[in-house]
């Protein structure tokens, strides 16, 4: 079975989302369908978009499990976003997670380390 993924997260403001979720996802987005949303293509398939919905803002969660994760939370601090919390659970799992504008997280997962 084949799976194509489309998370998508409201926000109020899409032209600062765009701006901020640039920073998190390293990348400007791979599309933009219409003029309320704006799309990054995060593997083959699978798709995390923005959409200006302001009465549904604030309350989306995302977690991205990651093979490279020492180097996405590197690269994103080098663009200038700090995490709002860092975890590793009792098996070794770590997680770094981000708050956008709007109070929406978006967190990138990582196997433990050797």
């Amino acid at each position: 079975m084949s799976v194509d993924l489309f998370a998508g997260i409201s926000v109020r403001d899409l032209p600062a989302a765009v701006a901020w979720y640039s920073k998190v996802l390293g990348t400007g987005p791979a599309f933009s369908p219409n003029d309320v949303e704006s799309v990054w293509e995060v593997a083959e398939h699978r798709y995390v978009y923005v959409e200006q919905r302001p009465a549904h803002a604030g309350h989306g969660m995302i977690t991205l499990f990651v093979e490279d994760f020492a180097d996405r939370v590197a690269g994103a601090a080098a663009r200038g976003l700090t995490p709002s919390r860092e975890e590793t659970y009792e098996n070794g799992v770590r997680k770094t997670t981000y708050t956008d504008p709007d109070g929406n997280e978006i967190s990138f997962g990582g196997a433990p380390t050797a």
